[in-house]
């Protein structure tokens, strides 16, 4: 199956990348606004909320994804720990993964690429799950309609994939919200989300 390399990917297709067999990631494709690459969606205290990566932008121009630079001008990795911070800091494991995540957002990263990957690859370490993905040498436009998933990374498309359902910190005040960042699943349900997500 091929996907896209999100930002702590959503819930619904980091399930799809983690069972299947051979999952590869999209490398050679055209950046594109508004998806998952730059945005993940928790759950704070007044609903959902969404934390946006500031990227470069060339002028007119299209850029690769591996090309797209973060813009660092202002402390975005501060606010995006802060933000977690302040949505999960009363969840049952935030503290548990919090030394995990930390480092994560006191390091500056140049490519976008590069920074999502390394949030991939945290998920699966707080798990305790490996995966070995590949990644894409070209691109395709089109893959069979059984193994692209790449659509998934469009934050404003519907999915007709099943959601998981669990307890979320502000569940009581706003009701049960699907499909967030993978972050909420582990925060809330921790060791237990393995079995959930399989």
């Amino acid at each position: 199956m091929v996907f896209q390399p999100t930002y702590f990917s959503p819930i619904v297709q980091f399930r799809q990348f983690i069972n299947d067999s051979d999952p590869v990631f999209e490398v050679y494709d055209n950046y594109q606004k508004q998806t998952y690459r730059t945005r993940c969606t928790i759950y704070g205290a007044n609903g959902k909320l969404s934390l946006n990566i500031p990227i470069k932008h060339t002028d007119g121009m299209h850029q690769l994804t591996r090309d797209t630079k973060i813009e660092n001008a202002f402390p975005w990795q501060k606010n995006h720990f802060k933000s977690l911070e302040n949505a999960y800091r009363s969840s049952p494991y935030f503290e548990f993964y919090e030394d995990d995540l930390r480092p994560l957002y006191e390091t500056p990263v140049t490519y976008l690429l590069d920074f999502l990957f390394k949030t991939q690859d945290l998920s699966l370490e707080m798990l305790q799950m490996v995966v070995n993905y590949g990644k894409t040498t070209a691109y395709k436009k089109s893959y069979p309609s059984t193994t692209d998933y790449r659509f998934l990374a469009n934050a404003k498309l519907k999915n007709n994939l099943p959601d998981l359902r669990y307890t979320q910190v502000f569940q009581d005040k706003h009701g049960f919200i699907p499909n967030l960042s993978i972050l909420d699943l582990i925060f809330n349900e921790g060791p237990n989300a393995i079995s959930l997500l399989q």
